[in-house]
């Protein structure tokens, strides 16, 4: 008998009942209301009393039911039969995995110590601090998420380090911005960490000013006001070209800088000579209208800005982040109602168990020596250095990474540069994977444990993130197979490793932080569904601002501690028209990538009919002359070609993308093909992007866009 499935049996509610939950198929958070009959889900609705989505939900929460009954679902553990990568795998009970995983960590940890042992995670969803947190209670400093350095986690340090806070939009709020800023983010398709793709939608009600800077021609852009159709990987000759308008035309709010920044005239001389004009030869745009987009967003107010992943995906990362960062800064739209405004703390501070790592062992986290803003001092939660870790796989050096254990993301997909990262997975001693689905990635495994999809466990989600003003309760309605939530799994080896801490039920550290947030257990936020706290504006005047100087640090007083310059700068991409002439002789296209699919999450969900019916096949975005140019019709399958590799993609001939670029769609594997590969190597972008160096210095990020590709017509698959 499974001991662990029985001490964990889940009581499902006889009759009918209606609860209120949370839907994480992204990590959006609009609010459900779960529909259960006999322990069975009968229907999903969005919850019409959510300040989120206020009873709406984009395709993919609709599919909920479609994606919890699949029937390709992991539903039991498995044991590879034969060589990795083989396909060939027989079920085993839970007591039998566990006890497995237990020892095989338990042997490596004494012979190569516990760094050899590697944690991995896909993009924030219920589980990712847990997969640290059992590292932690491990022993080993190295876990890592392929967003931690190339997605989100960059604006978030590198905030913390220049507010003291992560500032957010004042979506909820009873003030409508005047303008908005969307700077390489498409929210309406990707509606991520609580600002959902409705609140964003709601916010064009009141027909603010659109400024859009983005390489593509997306929806807001049509709306917009004004259009920025940068070079991709430009952003920061942008940002401080707007800076230098700002301060030059002495548009900036004087008092605001006076009083809440602190490195205003280091800052205005770092920008003297960023002009539009200088702007315009790198970025392609116009230098009037980078004027007009500085004077707009100056003189209007309150103004807010959104910004996304597009800004963290070349090697000068954080000092991008810094530079866009400065505008709202300087024009004092710093939490004031309608603009950028800063969290209440919902949620307690999640227990990492980060304290359970030693100095000793915090040096030797894989990219700790060079990389302090993802490694060290200067994270908010210190991961691993993916390229390194890889690199410790294959190679051995600095020493040797022996087992990883990766819940719930798909690296062979996520991971820059996948030929390289299924090489590293395959000189591993021991593989675990815990998905929803088999995947390319779980094949690689030697135990694969079925993960519990976001129905099927109990958890909280304080949005938008660090920022917790809405606290909701995600809760169990339905019992699929054996399916276990991360959380359990972890808990469970923590106990049968006897390690000294990750020992105590989920629900404990679920009450532990809503306590500190709100005064409240959890059992009591699953009768209420969700709970908000009302925002209070300008803190910063109780207080000051969370750094060393008590202001808006426009010059980081932090990063000069750490050796790093503390103004932002310009970087032009090390593989780019300008960078590597040469290498645009034969690859003389801009490539990008990454824009959102509504249909999809990253690499989620392309098994639900109903969502790959909207979207049957990979779309590369080609001008129409440029595609002339190639022989390329609208529909044919074409070919993308960098120097690391070639995937195909059907063409999309479109007019909102400039002739030089070329835009290729992430994430992409097909369920339906045959496994072991599941034609991971087909389309898949990430055979086309770098992981190797030079990387960011602060933070270790890697070339995701701005690349150089080619492009020729190819034979229909």
């Amino acid at each position: 008998m499974d001991s662990f499935a029985d001490n964990n049996a889940w009581n499902p509610n006889l009759g009918k009942t209606v609860l209120k939950s949370v839907c994480r198929s992204c990590h959006g958070g609009c609010g459900t209301i779960m529909h259960v009959k006999n322990g069975e889900l009968v229907r999903v609705e969005g919850d019409p009393d959510s300040p989120l989505n206020k009873g709406r939900l984009c395709p993919i929460g609709v599919a909920t039911k479609d994606l919890v009954y699949h029937r390709d679902r992991l539903k039991y553990p498995m044991r590879r039969k034969g060589e990795r990568g083989c396909g060939e795998w027989k079920r085993i009970s839970w007591d039998d995995a566990l006890n497995e995983i237990a020892e095989k960590l338990q042997n490596i940890k004494d012979e190569f110590g516990a760094e050899s042992i590697v944690m991995g995670t896909g993009t924030g969803r219920h589980h990712i601090r847990w997969v640290s947190r059992f590292g932690h209670a491990l022993g080993t400093p190295n876990w890592c998420e392929p967003g931690f350095a190339q997605c989100f986690h960059p604006r978030i340090n590198a905030s913390l380090l220049t507010f003291g806070d992560f500032p957010v939009c004042d979506f909820t709020g009873n003030t409508p911005a005047e303008l908005i800023l969307y700077w390489g983010h498409n929210p309406i398709h990707s509606g991520p960490d609580g600002e959902t793709r409705f609140n964003v939608r709601d916010s064009l009600a009141s027909k603010p000013k659109i400024i859009v800077i983005d390489p593509r021609e997306t929806f807001l852009a049509k709306r917009a006001d004004l259009w920025l159709q940068l070079r991709p990987g430009t952003d920061d000759a942008l940002a401080l070209a707007m800076l230098n308008v700002m301060i030059k035309d002495e548009i900036y709010d004087k008092e605001f800088v006076r009083e809440w920044t602190y490195g205003f005239d280091a800052l205005a001389n770092r920008v003297k000579d960023n002009t539009p004009e200088w702007a315009e030869e790198i970025t392609w745009v116009k230098a009037a209208d980078i004027r007009k987009a500085a004077h707009l967003f100056a003189s209007i107010k309150p103004s807010l800005m959104e910004w996304g992943v597009a800004i963290e995906q070349t090697p000068n990362c954080i000092q991008t982040v810094r530079a866009v960062s400065m505008l709202p800064a300087i024009t004092g739209n710093i939490d004031i109602p309608g603009a950028w405004i800063f969290g209440m703390g919902g949620i307690g501070r999640f227990p990492s168990l980060i304290e359970n790592i030693s100095e000793e062992m915090n040096a030797k986290r894989l990219g700790a020596d060079r990389f302090k803003m993802l490694c060290g001092e200067g994270a908010d939660l210190p991961a691993a250095h993916i390229p390194t870790v890889l690199q410790a796989m294959r190679e051995g050096k600095p020493y040797p990474v022996k087992a990883f254990m990766v819940f719930g993301n798909n690296t062979l997909t996520t991971y820059g540069n996948s030929s390289q990262v299924y090489e590293s997975l395959m000189k591993l001693d021991f593989m675990v994977c815990a998905d929803l689905f088999m995947t390319p990635t779980a094949e690689l495994a030697d135990i694969i444990l079925p993960a519990a999809a976001w129905p099927e466990l109990d958890q909280i989600a304080g949005l938008p993130t660090r920022a917790a003003n809405v606290v909701l309760a995600q809760q169990k309605v339905v019992q699929i197979g054996e399916c276990k939530s991360d959380e359990e799994i972890f808990v469970e080896l923590a106990r049968r490793m006897n390690l000294d801490c990750c020992r105590e039920p989920v629900e404990d550290v679920l009450d532990e932080q809503l306590e500190a947030g709100i005064g409240m257990k959890f059992s009591d936020l699953k009768k209420i569904g969700f709970f908000k706290i009302p925002f209070r504006y300008q803190k910063f005047r109780e207080n000051g601002f969370k750094t060393p100087t008590g202001k808006i640090e426009l010059f980081s007083t932090r990063f000069q501690e750490m050796g790093y310059d503390p103004l932002p700068s310009y970087e032009e991409p090390p593989e780019s028209p300008v960078s590597t002439p040469d290498i645009a002789k034969d690859f003389p296209l801009v490539l990008t990538t990454g824009g959102r699919i509504p249909f999809f999450f990253n690499s989620e969900h392309r098994q639900l009919k109903r969502l790959r019916k909207a979207r049957p096949d990979p779309l590369a975005e080609i001008h129409p002359d440029t595609a002339k140019q190639m022989g390329i019709k609208d529909g044919d399958w074409m070919w993308i070609e960098t120097r690391r590799g070639k995937i195909r993609q059907k063409a999309k001939i479109w007019n909102g993308i400039d002739p030089r670029v070329i835009h290729v769609e992430h994430g992409w594997w097909f369920p339906e093909k045959p496994a072991p590969e599941y034609g991971v190597w087909e389309s898949n972008a990430n055979l086309l992007t770098s992981n190797l160096p030079p990387y960011d210095p602060q933070m270790g990020t890697y070339h995701l866009r701005g690349l150089l590709c080619r492009v020729e017509k190819a034979e229909r698959p």
